[in-house]
């Protein structure tokens, strides 16, 4: 059975870990495992910038993908960049195994307000939706409910849902069934 390995980055929460989890499963529709192993990030960070550059973890995140890995996402505790853009929630290898989303910037905190556990477990969910949407050749989605639509900003990705649209979970049927035949 190939399984979607969850990959703690830096200092992550165990607890999101065990939270996100069950929800990856029931809406993936794959088995999910937390990997016994952590990725220090630090060779990763940029100082002028004060972030980590994602693509550099996101290569790195290449050895963890094992002979059982379907997919390999790595969650991460510190805020990611990719030198064209200010920051990234997260990124993916388009039609790869690995991705990558940051809780960061997903996290209450982050803009002055008081913690919410339940909207970063949302959040993070989605981001994971997403990010791995990516890895099955997924594109940018038109439609903001869909958990494939661009976000720029917190906000969008608040007005998202936890599942694709219609349109993208077309799009991905073939991979999903021959998934399920390999896993059978």
């Amino acid at each position: 059975m190939k399984l979607l390995h969850l990959l703690p980055i830096g200092n992550v929460d165990d607890t999101l870990l065990r939270d996100v989890r069950p929800a990856c499963e029931e809406i993936l529709g794959v088995t999910c495992r937390v990997l016994p192993v952590r990725l220090d990030p630090e060779f990763a960070f940029h100082g002028e910038r004060q972030q980590y550059h994602s693509s550099e973890i996101l290569h790195r995140m290449q050895k963890f993908v094992a002979s059982d890995s379907w997919r390999v996402l790595g969650i991460a505790a510190v805020d990611l960049y990719i030198p064209i853009l200010t920051f990234v929630f997260g990124e993916a290898q388009m039609g790869g195994p690995c991705a990558l989303l940051s809780a960061q910037r997903l996290r209450q905190e982050f803009y002055g307000l008081p913690p919410d556990q339940e909207l970063l477990r949302e959040r993070v969910t989605k981001e994971a939706i997403h990010e791995v949407g990516h890895t099955l050749n997924l594109t940018h989605c038109d439609d903001y409910r869909c958990a494939m639509a661009s976000s720029h900003a917190v906000e969008w990705i608040d007005l998202k849902e936890m599942e694709l649209c219609g349109t993208c979970r077309r799009a991905v049927m073939p991979t999903a069934q021959v998934h399920a035949a390999r896993t059978k």
